[in-house]
């Protein structure tokens, strides 16, 4: 065949010319003017990403007539000859194919031969993790002392798989995925060099779909250019790679923020008949707003943007999006892209995915409305706040410092306590009651963490159980304002008694009281219980009981007959 492939045509022939990964080749020419050539090398990371490249990079240039230089001329007998595979002391082999004990033993055999054309004989085992243990045992012993002549190049996908014993042999060298911006500086100065018109932003679609591989890179810019008539735009190259174009995830963004269910759903149904694959589908709109959070955030980052273009639609919903949304966005999708690989109904989950996102969105707007309409009547307080003190409020604040213990008694008329039910309760507390409540508290606030009712758990965090009977309890609050919301929430306070019904086995009602009101309440009841002196409660007669009370409160005595 006359053509060859783009990945082929351009593949480097120089360290220069490896892309993304200066901190392998910039350690590489130094060792090489200095002269300090190790016997192994381990070249490890992702597929396309120059390890074979570097590989014959380094066997040309340690090779070189010119040397010790930081660059292969690629113009000597050496250089040529290494380049088109006819100089037989530059072996590269394939360890997939060639991975027994005999293929290694014959290296070891031929290791010895001093090389016959070039200065060194270089080793350049590719897919190194698939030989076998009995070849890595055959290779370990030439690999630690080679003769001085030898050098090893060793390159894989996954180290994980080498025994340690091998990779502390070898200078160990990293590669990493390539940025989708060198990629697109590359692919452009390619297609700029071969003739090829292209869009620029067809190239960033490329360079996403290759995930970090310019061998990727240029087989998806090859079929492109296939694909394309004259021009490789931007719809050639979402039909190449199968991507998402951001016009539809824009307007999966938009339906979602909107509610409109509908629309979302008849969008989803489209990118289908397209023969979008749907988990190519929920990686790109998992990214999609993974950069919108970043540009959120941290709108300096632009480089880190992996997915989106930063269009005027995408600019726009970024600024009605909030953070705590894009949260939820991404958790829900990342929670569906797990199912979907246990699942062969990928299109039934996304169809939820898109519902479920499409609700939350609803959750948050009414949440912003009632923080809106909050403000409002904060306002309004404020104004009548104002003309109050314009209409003599200085005289009601004398009054109000003349009598302090009215001041106590007028500030907890926002919420009134259910006085005659927590007296009925302290007539039938025991110490016992108040006892399991307060041990299987815990276990009950995490089990509202656990039920999705964090905010509810939040108004008990500073709310202790003070008394209880076989059949109810006196929670006490420390802010009058949690009070109030707990007890008029009625899905919460049947939360509470059923969750400790299922801890404790009792059903408890609750009755809630604000830290003030229930220190009234308590001394109100010592002293009715003084009043009514019984004689079935002879302790309370007692003049040590008595001053104990006064002391430490009625609520930390314990009373035992002996």
């Amino acid at each position: 065949m006359s053509y060859q492939a783009l990945y082929r045509v351009w593949r480097p022939q120089a360290f220069e010319d490896v892309v993304g990964q200066e901190h392998v080749t910039r350690t590489l020419q130094h060792a090489l003017l200095q002269q300090k050539i190790s016997h192994a090398y381990l070249f490890s990371g992702p597929r396309g990403t120059g390890k074979t490249s570097a590989a014959k990079i380094l066997a040309k240039t340690v090779n070189c007539e010119n040397s010790p230089v930081s660059e292969p001329c690629n113009e000597c007998a050496s250089c040529r000859g290494i380049t088109d595979g006819t100089i037989p002391d530059v072996i590269e082999i394939d360890a997939a194919s060639n991975n027994g004990v005999e293929e290694i033993r014959d290296i070891r055999d031929k290791v010895k031969f001093a090389p016959s054309i070039v200065p060194y004989k270089v080793y350049i085992i590719d897919e190194v993790h698939m030989l076998s243990i009995g070849a890595f045992n055959a290779l370990l012993k030439t690999l630690e002392e080679p003769p001085k002549h030898v050098i090893f190049i060793l390159a894989t996908t996954e180290p994980h798989k080498i025994p340690l014993t091998i990779i502390s042999r070898c200078q160990r060298f990293d590669f990493k995925r390539i940025t989708a911006n060198d990629i697109v500086k590359r692919m452009g100065y390619i297609a700029s060099q071969s003739g090829i018109d292209f869009d620029e932003k067809a190239l960033s679609v490329i360079a996403r779909a290759a995930e970090g591989g310019m061998r990727d890179a240029l087989s998806l810019l090859d079929q492109a250019v296939s694909f394309s008539d004259e021009k490789v735009t931007v719809e050639d190259a979402l039909a190449v790679t199968g991507s998402i174009s951001q016009s539809y995830l824009n307007q999966l963004a938009e339906a979602i923020y909107q509610r409109d269910i509908s629309n979302a759903l008849q969008t989803l149904e489209k990118l289908i008949q397209q023969g979008k694959d749907p988990s190519r589908f929920i990686e790109d709109f998992i990214l999609y707003f993974r950069d919108m959070l970043l540009y959120k955030t941290a709108p300096g980052l632009e480089e880190a943007i992996e997915r989106v273009m930063l269009d005027e639609e995408f600019r726009q919903l970024s600024e009605v999006i909030s953070p705590e949304q894009i949260y939820e966005f991404i958790d829900i999708l990342n929670k569906t892209q797990q199912e979907m690989k246990l699942s062969n109904l990928a299109r039934i989950y996304l169809e939820v995915a898109l519902i479920k996102l499409c609700e939350v969105k609803a959750v948050q707007q009414a949440g912003g409305e009632d923080i809106k309409q909050l403000m409002r009547e904060l306002e309004m307080l404020k104004q009548e706040l104002n003309i109050l003190k314009a209409n003599g409020i200085p005289q009601l604040q004398e009054e109000k410092s003349a009598s302090p213990k009215k001041t106590a008694r007028i500030s907890n008329k926002g919420y009134k306590a259910q006085t005659g039910k927590i007296q009925e309760i302290l007539k039938d507390a025991t110490k016992q009651d108040l006892n399991l409540i307060k041990s299987r508290w815990g276990d009950m606030l995490e089990t509202l963490n656990s039920r999705q009712m964090r905010s509810q758990a939040a108004l008990l965090n500073e709310a202790e159980p003070v008394a209880a009977s076989s059949t109810s309890f006196v929670l006490k609050f420390k802010y009058e304002i949690h009070c109030k919301m707990a007890m008029e929430n009625a899905k919460f306070l049947e939360a509470v008694s059923i969750i400790l019904s299922e801890i404790t086995g009792i059903r408890y009602h609750l009755v809630g009281v604000p830290e003030d009101q229930w220190n009234i309440i308590r001394e109100d009841f010592i002293q009715n219980q003084k009043g009514e002196g019984s004689s079935e409660d002879t302790t309370e007669e007692d003049p040590l009981i008595l001053e104990a009370k006064k002391l430490v409160g009625a609520e930390l005595i314990e009373i035992e007959d002996n």
